[in-house]
């Protein structure tokens, strides 16, 4: 058995942590099946966005007749946009593996490896233990329970990024941001998609006005069936056939197409590793469970990311790890703060959110209400922006920004300064003290701010 100071499950934010105990002169071992850099750089944020922003100036043309300019696209080239997302991704890869095996003190294992006692792993039919264990192991595509899936060829998030040809036509089953974000790359290179979701509405935890003109404008460029519960799928001679169900009529109606993109939400791969065999204690969803420290449930075994499911994105990620190695390194250990998670939706049109809903802060808080649309200002109207808005959530009695949320043209940019605000414990008089350029979409904030109102 090999004997480790520390071993790191992971190889995305994980990395933070190596390189912190290499630097404390540990022998660090790095558990991870690969490809290295973990979900955000090989089959989420990175590769996802390559292909999001051909489909935004796609969709960008298909609308510019509101401007008066009418423009036609020849063509798309599925290839070649393919291409150019793979050939990013690789170099990073590459780089990475070659920088681990120039390391001294540092083994990597190129495989999931799993517990077999307390701090001891199996990994490639070696059994390895650590005085430090550090799992930052990730999630994997949640496949639902639908009868006859399991014989069928779907993909995946992770596996779209595969494909050679363009599918003529798709079904997505989900309806949460990586359906929403498929959905608009496929529909605007010329896919006829169709989205099956449970829920009444597409990225139903978001504001539910947000939500709703996220479903009433993905639905003018693709079919979108809510309260649609997929039952079964059958192969037929073009693709699938899948059989759902209304929940609410409860009439069933047929769906085809060539190919089926699952999109139904995430799991995380803490049972893979069988994490109950070293002590680490899970949630009925399979999630590691962690304190407000990043400790498990046993001693000197920390866990973030995807595998404890709080807010799976990388840049939670990215601030839950240094967390974890704060905590390792000094007895003074700090708490993990999720008030002002600001996360974006790179569907069309975008979505940025910070914060809280109004429905959360009504329970805790007596709030202001504030809502404007991007045509509202100067800089709104002369894009011809009619739908998209801003919404702010803000305590009464202090004027502290509880939440922000946007739905329109870039709504990730937008939103920084709000959460640049609330990151300091800002106010609505932080954001306006700051002189904004006009005619600029930053005035959005301000009009938006400007609008508070007691809720209906």
């Amino acid at each position: 058995m090999k004997d480790y100071d520390t071993i790191v499950i992971g190889s995305g934010s994980g990395m933070t942590v190596v390189d912190g105990a290499l630097r404390q002169g540990h022998k660090v071992a790095l558990v991870d099946k690969g490809p290295l850099g973990g979900t955000c750089l090989n089959v989420g944020c990175i590769p996802s966005k390559m292909l999001v922003y051909p489909a935004d100036r796609i969709a960008e043309i298909q609308e510019a007749k509101k401007l008066g300019i009418h423009a036609k696209i020849t063509k798309v080239d599925f290839s070649a946009i393919m291409n150019r997302m793979r050939n990013a991704v690789k170099p990073s890869q590459e780089h990475m593996r070659h920088a681990i095996n120039q390391v001294p003190n540092l083994d990597y294992y190129e495989t999931t490896g799993k517990f077999i006692d307390k701090y001891v792993m199996e990994v490639n039919n070696e059994k390895i233990r650590g005085k430090r264990i550090y799992i930052g192991s990730g999630a994997r595509p949640l496949i639902p329970l639908i009868k006859g899936i399991e014989d069928c060829n779907y993909l995946t998030n992770e596996t779209v990024f595969d494909l050679k040809k363009q599918p003529k036509s798709m079904i997505v089953v989900g309806g949460g941001y990586i359906a929403a974000e498929f959905g608009h790359f496929f529909a605007a290179i010329g896919t006829k998609v169709t989205i099956i979701q449970r829920g009444p509405r597409l990225v139903r935890n978001e504001e539910p006005e947000i939500s709703e003109l996220l479903t009433r404008e993905m639905g003018k460029r693709m079919e979108i069936s809510t309260n649609t519960e997929a039952i079964e799928v059958q192969k037929n001679k073009d693709g699938y056939t899948i059989n759902a169900k209304d929940k609410k009529t409860d009439k069933e109606k047929d769906f085809s197409a060539e190919t089926i993109l699952i999109a139904a939400g995430r799991k995380s791969n803490a049972d893979l590793l069988q994490v109950e065999k070293t002590g680490v204690k899970t949630n009925s969803k399979g999630y590691i469970i962690v304190n407000e420290y990043l400790e498990t449930s046993q001693k000197n075994i920390w866990a973030w990311g995807d595998a404890i499911g709080k807010f799976m994105f990388r840049h939670v990620a990215n601030n839950e790890v240094e967390v974890v190695w704060h905590n390792t390194l000094h007895k003074q250990k700090i708490k993990m703060d999720y008030r002002a998670v600001p996360y974006a939706i790179f569907s069309y049109p975008q979505i940025a959110s910070v914060g809280i809903t109004e429905e959360e802060a009504k329970q805790s808080y007596d709030v202001l209400i504030g809502k404007a649309h991007y045509s509202d200002v100067a800089k709104g109207e002369a894009m011809v922006e009619k739908n998209g808005f801003a919404k702010a959530i803000v305590e009464k009695n202090t004027g502290k920004i509880l939440g922000f949320h946007i739905i329109g043209p870039y709504a990730p940019i937008l939103i920084q300064e709000v959460i640049n605000s609330m990151a300091i414990g800002g106010s609505v008089q932080h954001v306006a003290h700051g002189m904004h350029i006009h005619p600029a979409l930053p005035e959005l904030i301000l009009a938006t701010l400007g609008n508070l109102r007691e809720p209906v």
